[in-house]
């Protein structure tokens, strides 16, 4: 049954509102001509995965030890590091919305708790951590989790290439599956995080380029 859960929380029809988002490459492309497959890297290695992919592994593991504290931490932190506006409201929006959802379909004491933090503004509820804490409740391995959840995100952001003509499905595809190297060093690097201070992004460009997708005339995502 953890695995059905699974599949089913990062299918792309669970409502997260994660198709609104192209993670930073729509500014990319109106910037310029962009290497899809090599940006995708760049970003598993240097942001997904120290950032949001050890946020959910910490949080996971904070869950089943009962450590709420640490889960506020992880996610204060988390909302931290992602410098624009626009990335922290996406993160949130999403996470809220999963949150709201998972909770009624899984219905776990873990989601229920945390509905309580968020409610309260004890923590935002960044996407990751929801994601966390909705894996771990409902026994999801960690390993399992952060990977699946880095290749959900991979996943994501070939659909916004897609979308933005930079891409066909073939080559989607063919991309989506060239990553798998850099999901799963990206995956290690989470599971072997063991605080909140090991969460980082180091991605001055990409902030600098949300910075200007902030301010753009026409947009088709949010991010």
């Amino acid at each position: 049954m953890s695995l059905l859960a699974q599949l089913q929380l990062s299918d792309s029809a669970f409502p997260g509102g994660l198709y609104t988002l192209s993670h930073g490459l729509e500014a990319y492309v109106q910037a310029g001509p962009v290497d899809v497959a090599a940006l995708l890297e760049d970003v598993l290695l240097h942001a997904a995965g120290p950032g949001d992919a050890t946020a959910l592994v910490l949080v996971h593991r904070a869950v089943r030890e009962d450590d709420w504290d640490t889960v506020v931490a992880v996610d204060q932190r988390l909302h931290a590091i992602k410098l624009n506006r626009e990335l922290r409201a996406a993160a949130t929006r999403t996470g809220n919305q999963v949150l709201r959802t998972a909770a009624t379909v899984f219905a776990t004491p873990e989601l229920f708790r945390l509905m309580e933090l968020v409610g309260t503004g004890a923590t935002p509820g960044n996407h990751a951590v929801v994601l966390g804490t909705a894996y771990a409740g409902l026994g999801v391995p960690e390993d399992g989790a952060v990977t699946g959840d880095l290749y959900a995100f991979a996943a994501s952001w070939v659909s916004s290439a897609v979308r933005l003509r930079r891409l066909d499905f073939r080559q989607a595809q063919a991309t989506l599956y060239g990553a798998a190297p850099a999901i799963e060093r990206a995956a290690a690097a989470a599971l072997a995080a063991r605080d909140p201070l090991d969460l980082y992004a180091a991605t001055p460009i990409a902030d600098t380029m949300s910075c200007a997708h902030e301010r753009a005339p026409a947009r088709l995502f949010t991010t």
